[in-house]
């Protein structure tokens, strides 16, 4: 029972606002912390359904052993989601199980309230902003159309209309060609739809790095997706692709990398090559690669934009000179992955892409890049907002690009604002003599613009000087 008073002292600490749970965790005894910190988190994540059942049960009001709400917390928790209460038998054990059989009921009865299945689907996992978010999945062109898809929907009883309104409705996505936005509580992991790999369950942001990459769909491409685990970006480019050309997926984990096997099997990925290796080591000049043209970079990254993570629960007061420091260990790494990919001697198009929303990752990353060594001998530019999903509006932070100008180039996505996790990407682009005709024509027309500009106040100068001599005449 010592080990429940331990979770009890968290919660009241909590409570008290007397530090972070990761602060108050880090406290307890280290052969306790573990076990501790898990009940609190599930504790935490069932909250407001455990109180609904104890005030429904009245356990408070008639079991004076019970002395505090928090520990009826834990104890429900454990009576109902966990197994049963992990102690020996005592006086406060015994009165939790007097009332086993009316809290069960309560909690059965609020499971058909709500209208749920599964105890899982009662836990509060998201913060407030997943609320906005609705559930995407990308219909996979590798195994069925978008027609299909949606003839197979209706048969289902949904209706074409704003996801977040109802259980029922759905809505083809304004940008990303092959998404379907659902309501976030519904739920596709047990459908027959995503077993057989018709359909992906993908966040729309998480769709944007393949589609500005947007490799061709012919036998002679050769695309990288360098991080590729767990192979939702991969099986996008696969479909953009239509399962023509080459695609190396590169995992160095080898548990990432059988999961990553495994998802593109499922999503009938055949011109892909899963290599278990770390992409960094690969080298341009290999034979393999030497003719691949399009890389796909989404590196590891701090996932600060990812809002349905329990991470949020521990580390919502991170001490700002560790958290820097691991951002810029990060960044390190990020640039690292650019500069390697700008080496291959064929690439023409490079997506980097983070689900992070801190500049460290993003927009400094992004200005270091482009006047590395590599860009400059490679001669890459960064892509042209018209490259970079025009239709977005949320671009780059101007303040953090060396030229602001160039902060349009770049696409951020807003966690609960934008209706996606928090995102960003970018396009490193091979000049091409293309490019340098249309800089030279830009320049020429700066310069008539300028020259146009000056001769303007030279005529409006004269008038005014024309008519002051005229006043005082």
């Amino acid at each position: 029972m010592n080990f429940y008073f331990e979770a009890v002292n968290v919660l009241d600490k909590l409570d008290a606002k007397k530090g972070s749970i990761k602060g108050i965790i880090a406290s307890v005894p280290e052969k306790n912390r573990k076990r501790t910190a898990a009940l609190v988190i599930e504790t935490l994540k069932y909250k407001q359904v455990l109180n609904e059942v104890i005030d429904a049960a009245q356990l408070l009001k008639q079991e004076r052993k019970i002395t505090s709400r928090n520990l009826a917390l834990v104890l429900v928790h454990d009576l109902l989601l966990a197994g049963g209460i992990q102690a020996g038998e005592g006086p406060i054990k015994q009165a939790i199980l007097r009332h086993r059989t009316r809290l069960q009921s309560e909690f059965t009865r609020l499971k058909v309230k709500r209208g749920v299945k599964s105890n899982e689907e009662l836990a509060q996992t998201d913060d407030a902003r997943a609320a906005s978010i609705p559930r995407y999945i990308r219909v996979n062109r590798a195994c069925w159309t978008m027609e299909e898809a949606l003839k197979t929907f209706r048969a289902q009883g949904y209706q074409l209309g704003d996801p977040l309104s109802s259980s029922k409705a759905f809505k083809k996505d304004e940008h990303m060609p092959d998404l379907l936005a659902f309501h976030p509580s519904t739920r596709f992991t047990e459908d027959p739809l995503y077993l057989s790999g018709k359909i992906i369950l993908q966040d729309k942001a998480s769709c944007f790095p393949a589609h500005i990459l947007a490799p061709p769909a012919s036998d002679e491409a050769v695309v990288i997706d360098a991080t590729a685990a767990p192979g939702n970006k991969t099986s996008h480019l696969c479909a953009i692709m239509q399962n023509k050309g080459k695609l190396f997926a590169f995992e160095r984990d080898r548990k990432r990398f059988s999961t990553l096997k495994t998802m593109l099997s499922r999503a009938h990925c055949s011109n892909v090559e899963a290599v278990n290796a770390d992409f960094l080591t690969t080298s341009p000049d290999d034979a393999k690669y030497r003719g691949v043209t399009h890389i796909l970079l989404d590196p590891s990254c701090s996932g600060s934009g990812i809002v349905n993570r329990l991470d949020h629960l521990l580390d919502n007061e991170q001490d700002n000179d560790a958290d820097t420091e691991r951002l810029n260990k990060l960044a390190a790494f990020q640039l690292k992955m650019i500069r390697h990919a700008m080496t291959f001697p064929s690439v023409q198009r490079i997506v980097y892409s983070t689900c992070s929303i801190h500049a460290i990752e993003n927009e400094h990353v992004v200005r270091q890049a482009i006047r590395c060594e590599e860009a400059t001998k490679g001669q890459f530019r960064l892509g042209r907002r018209d490259e970079v999903l025009p239709t977005w509006n949320r671009r780059g932070i101007p303040e953090e690009m060396d030229d602001p100008a160039e902060a349009d180039s770049v696409v951020r996505c807003a966690p609960g604002e934008d209706a996606t996790n928090g995102f960003f990407v970018s396009l490193f682009v091979r000049r091409t003599d293309k490019d340098a005709t249309q800089s030279q024509e830009a320049s020429k027309r700066k310069t008539v613009e300028d020259e146009d500009a000056n001769g303007e106040q030279r005529t409006t100068k004269r008038r005014r000087k024309k008519s002051k001599a005229n006043v005082h005449s």
